[in-house]
């Protein structure tokens, strides 16, 4: 199962770098989406899927280790706060300059 995420995440890291190529902000947007996204999958992948909840008397030996799905849920919180911010400056760019496209935004003076 861990081969099967490990492979997903990195088509999601082909994707996300295809989209991050592009010159259209919102493209640039999904792609760094699309790379937290595959963070999170890479991190749950390495810390393991097989084995139970550590309770105390279960009698059971082996344990999932919480730390990456600490890590997973803080990277979460902090990718959602990130493109949020990302969208609304992108959102900001296209009132005032009417274009996404950053071949076009390069070449604009500021006024």
């Amino acid at each position: 199962m861990e081969t099967l995420i490990i492979i997903l995440a990195g088509v999601l890291v082909t994707i996300s770098t295809y989209l991050m190529l592009s010159k259209n902000l919102i493209r640039i947007i999904l792609g760094m989406s699309f790379m937290t996204h595959a963070s999170h999958l890479l991190l749950m992948a390495l810390g393991g899927l097989e084995g139970s909840v550590p309770l105390i008397g279960d009698g059971k030996t082996e344990y999932i280790d919480a730390l990456p799905q600490a890590l997973i849920l803080t990277s979460i919180v902090i990718s959602f706060g990130v493109t949020a911010f990302i969208l609304v400056l992108a959102y900001r760019t296209y009132e005032r300059f009417q274009t996404d496209h950053l071949s076009v935004l390069w070449g604009m003076r500021d006024e």
